[in-house]
């Protein structure tokens, strides 16, 4: 049996484990999935004791998705990214590198919710709201799917520097954000806004529109106020149970080189956020 699972700090209301175990079922997998809570200074630790237990895989979520690029052999992207939030110990077992490779998978996560929502990202025009790490891997997620980034955050320094390192990318605050969203084609809400206050909103509903594509990071609740209004407005609406099941399904395909079951991941997700 195959053993995979997550580090982070706190894990105990995480959702990957029912999302993972529903694909190793529909498949017949033998596998399981479990959580790890190492201490905050621990994750280099983590990784190689995972490694000595002989786990398959392990995903990583806060505070480790930084501190894990040392211990690990970091996929081109999640090195752009500067983050890693999945280790893969199979190249490691073949032989192949003396340390497991790292990669990024919310990334991917972005392109496929949209993709499953037949959202084209080439040639557009997109905002991210957020630069903090949802905001990094949407603005590379979509400037790599050839869309023209403007990433937008309170604080406008965080939103220039990602944007420096994001390809053709341009930053700024929030000054601008009306007139920014309503000449986008797509907009990415990449901060917590909405969450806790289930009221609040990133971008107001005037500046929302009919041709707009709307990814909200966000989803519990899984209907914010944003895709309530953006919906109202005739926009597309991609919430974020969508990104969060595809981040896993990438991570599942990476550590077993199958074709993810994504109408059970995605049944089992959607089970837990009722």
């Amino acid at each position: 049996m195959d053993v995979y699972g997550l580090i982070g700090n706190p894990v105990e209301h995480s959702l990957s484990p029912p999302l993972h175990e529903a694909g190793y079922e529909a498949l017949g997998i033998d596998a399981r999935y479990v959580t790890f809570e190492p201490d905050a200074d621990a994750a280099a630790a983590a990784v190689a004791g995972a490694a000595d237990l002989g786990v398959a895989g392990l995903n990583v979520t806060v505070p480790f998705k930084r501190d894990v690029l040392d211990a690990v052999d970091a996929a081109p992207l999640a090195a752009r990214i500067g983050a890693v939030n999945t280790v893969d110990f199979g190249p490691m077992r073949a032989g192949e590198t003396d340390r497991p490779r790292g990669h990024n998978t919310d990334a991917a996560g972005v392109k496929r919710a949209f993709a499953h929502h037949d959202v084209a990202l080439d040639g557009k025009e997109a905002v991210v709201v957020g630069a903090g790490g949802a905001g990094r891997a949407a603005a590379f997620a979509l400037a790599d799917a050839g869309t023209s980034v403007r990433v937008a955050n309170r604080t406008a320094e965080r939103a220039v520097s990602l944007a420096e390192a994001v390809p053709g990318a341009s930053g700024g605050g929030l000054d601008d954000l009306g007139e920014r969203v309503a000449g986008a084609d797509v907009l990415v809400n990449a901060t917590s806004v909405g969450m806790e206050a289930p009221e609040e909103t990133p971008v107001p509903a005037e500046h929302l529109h009919g041709d707009l594509a709307v990814l909200d990071a966000v989803y519990a609740p899984i209907e914010t106020r944003l895709l309530r209004e953006a919906a109202a407005a005739g926009a597309t609406t991609v919430d974020g149970a969508w990104m969060l099941l595809f981040q896993g399904v990438e991570a599942f395909e990476i550590w077993t080189g199958r074709e993810a079951p994504v109408d059970a991941m995605n049944a089992a997700l959607r089970a837990e956020l009722e």
